[in-house]
């Protein structure tokens, strides 16, 4: 048996093999698993080849999920366990998108002209009040929700983008709140946002009442979610550069797709 180093390649072939018919693709990754013992090549009586994990295989990718589980933060297990209750009621999610999206420009009041004095030049329309100021365009910004879903249906109208935005401690809830730029995004890109927290973590009346709020009850293993507050709709359209980001991005899969979720599909990346 060959000693392999296993990049994320690796390991994602691996998994799709697990879930496949083990059809061979013969290339080179084919070869590094069939040379370290990790998959075997199998005949049908019929004469068609296809690829089976042996007993290390299985074992390959039991440890990596192991090491993913370890790995995870608190904040990411919230997220996660959130993400499989969202999927359970047949959303499509998906985690740390980055978006753009159109908020506000900052006010004038923030940038008050200076006003006419001593030391200020007489003003340029003495028998007239001055002009309004041209309009501003929106400012974008990039936005990069914990969580963000659409419905599974065809209807575009039925679609209810919703942004969640996960908080395991209260510092960080706290800190996202001074943001208001941030929630502006998550609104212009969803019909309604929602913040998620283990119950304690705030009161309701801290958090702005046009955003939702669910609490877990319990421990991050086997809590249970509680919608507190549901958040104001508001009419959201997606944009064609969502929709966009949407098709490059691969959604969440339910338990028993976790190992390739957490494993990544990413072949621009390897874990060492």
């Amino acid at each position: 048996m060959t000693e392999l180093t296993l990049t994320r390649f690796h390991r994602t072939r691996l998994m799709q093999i697990w879930r496949s018919a083990g059809w061979p693709s013969k290339d080179g990754l084919e070869i590094d698993l069939l040379a370290a013992g990790l998959v075997a090549m199998q005949t049908s009586p019929e004469g068609h080849e296809c690829l089976r994990l042996t007993e290390a295989g299985i074992q390959t990718l039991a440890l990596a999920r192991q090491r993913s589980l370890r790995a995870l933060s608190a904040h990411d297990r919230l997220a996660e366990r959130f993400a499989e209750h969202l999927m359970g009621t047949g959303r499509i999610v998906w985690r740390e998108l980055s978006l753009r999206a159109a908020i506000d420009p900052p006010s004038a009041t923030d940038h008050p002209l200076p006003v006419a004095g001593a030391d200020t030049p007489a003003s340029l329309w003495p028998d007239e009040a001055p002009p309004e100021p041209a309009p501003v365009p929106h400012v974008w910004r990039m936005a990069r929700p914990d969580l963000f879903s659409v419905r599974n249906t065809s209807v575009e109208a039925y679609l209810q983008p919703m942004v969640h935005e996960i908080k395991f401690s209260r510092a960080d809830l706290l800190s996202d709140l001074r943001h208001s730029a941030k929630r502006q995004a998550y609104q212009w890109l969803s019909e309604a946002c929602y913040y998620v927290f283990p119950a304690g973590v705030a009161k309701p009346n801290e958090i702005p009442e046009h955003l939702g709020i669910w609490v877990l009850h319990g421990n991050l293993a086997d809590g249970q979610f509680e919608m507190l507050r549901a958040a104001r709709h508001t009419r959201c359209t997606l944009p064609f550069p969502v929709w966009l980001a949407l098709s490059k991005a691969t959604p969440l899969r339910r338990e028993g797709d976790e190992l390739q979720t957490r494993l990544g599909e990413d072949p621009n990346q390897e874990l060492a």
